[in-house]
This record gives C-alpha cells, structure tokens and sequence, in this order.
C-alpha cells in the first residue's frame, strides 16, 4: 500500500502543492504557534519526500533510479531539505548551529518539483536547450560590449555622476540598466546638469548611441536569436534519414541501370 501510494505520481504532485503553499503561508506568519504547526507540517511533508526518495530506490534501485534526469533533480532537492528537517528534529538553534539557516531557505527549491508534471516539459527543456547553443556566441559578444561600455563610460563620468559611475562595477550595472531601457534618459539628465550646451548635446548623442545599439538593436538581436532556435524543430535526424533514403534510391537507380545495360549488351 506505501509502495504504490509513494510511486504515485498525483499523491507526489499533492505534497508539492501543500508544501507550496505552507511555504508561500510561512512567509505572513513569523512567530506563534501557527509558525509552529506551519514548520512541522513542512518538515512531514521533508519526510515524506524522503520515504519516496527509499521507495523508489527499492523499486528501481540506484542505477535505474539515476537513469532519469528528473529523478537526479528530485534527489539534489530532497537532499538540500535534510539539514533543515535534522535542525528541526533536534531543535538545532540551542546547540548554535547557525549555518544550518541557510539550509532551512533552500526547502523552498522542493517546489521546482513542479517542472515534472508540466505536460510536453521535456520538449520545452530541449528547445531551450538548442536557442541557448544557438545564441551563447551573440550573449557572449553582447557581454564583452557592455563591458567595453561599462569601463569607458566610468572614466568618462566618473566624476560628474558618481552615483551611477562611481566605479567599474557600479558602471557596468548603469549600462546594463540603460540596455534595458532602464534609466536611459535620467543617467544622461544627471550628467549634464553642470555641462555646457557643447558638452551635454554630444553626451546625449553617446547615450542615445548607446540605447539604439544596446537597448534596442542588441537586445532585439539575442531575443530573436534565442526565440526563432528555440520554437523551431530539431530536424536534424529527420534530414539524416532523408540523406540515407537519397542514397539508397541512387544506389539503387545505378544498380539499375547497370544491369539493364548488361543485358543490352548480351542481347547484341
């Protein structure tokens, strides 16, 4: 009876949407009783992913269980909820074992268990998959442009605005946000306050450069590359067996010919 309810994939989708919402509940409630109750039901519901994680284990064994990539997710996420269900069993905060805080906030990645059950998600993973290998050389372009941009424009305004260029760092992320379309006009407005008419006409003319050719035409570019890789079919094994069904036609056309042409000539 545990064996088949824990291999059922809808009692597993149930725990994963209670443990959401006890966690997303967790978030209003910060003390009292309530906070307590809400804590225990989480730290069963850790259980009971643990008695699955056992269950199947049994039913599959460790490598037929590993085979699957979800399965090797549900184990990273199983794994990651242990320290905060062992700090809640044996009231870890007396013995001052703070790090283990850290653990009890990633039990909140137990909901990425929600990806298994989308329907058609593999298809989804494998299209991202592609639009990722299609696009990583434009993303990677991209980056070394900001930050060209980023380092230029901190020794340029360094001085005049140095809250959003204060320093390398802190340039890079304005140029980022002016990427974005983030800030494009009150970055430049900042820095001409004290400029010349000279001077803050050429700065504008430098930002808008910089959000047609970041904002608009960069961004543009790595969206359309990423989406058109990403809804497209991965065709390549069907133009493989098309290749081969080329090949053996010809082959067969040339068999063909040839012995009609042997025959021809022992007929002379």
């Amino acid at each position: 009876m545990i064996r088949k309810l824990f291999l059922n994939d809808k009692f597993i989708l149930v725990l994963i949407l209670i443990n959401a919402m006890i966690l997303f509940a967790g978030g209003f409630i910060t003390n009292g009783v309530e906070k307590f109750v809400l804590t225990l039901i989480d730290n069963m519901i850790t259980g009971f992913f643990l008695v699955e994680l056992i269950v199947k284990f049994n039913e599959f064994s460790l490598k037929g269980y590993f085979k699957s990539n979800w399965n090797k997710l549900d184990f990273i996420l199983i794994v990651l909820s242990i320290p905060a269900l062992v700090a809640f069993i044996f009231n870890a905060e007396i013995v001052n074992i703070s790090f283990l805080l850290v653990f009890r906030i990633l039990r909140v990645f137990k909901s990425f268990r929600f990806f298994k059950f989308i329907p058609e998600i593999g298809h989804l993973i494998k299209g991202i998959q592609r639009a990722l290998k299609a696009s990583v050389f434009v993303f990677l372009g991209f980056v070394i442009y900001i930050f060209i941009i980023g380092i230029f424009s901190f020794y340029l305004f360094n001085e005049s605005a140095p809250k959003y260029f204060n320093d390398p760092i802190v340039s890079l992320y304005s140029i980022f946000k002016i990427f974005t379309i983030e800030g494009w006009f009150e970055i430049p407005e900042q820095i001409t306050k004290n400029y010349s008419q000279i001077s803050s006409f050429f700065t504008c003319f430098y930002f808008i450069f910089l959000v047609l050719s970041g904002g608009i035409f960069g961004i543009s570019l790595i969206n359309s590359i990423f989406v058109d890789s990403m809804v497209s079919d991965n065709n390549d094994e069907l133009e493989k067996k098309i290749d081969n069904l080329d090949k053996k036609i010809t082959e067969l056309l040339t068999k063909s010919n040839y012995d009609e042409t042997r025959k021809d000539i022992r007929q002379d």
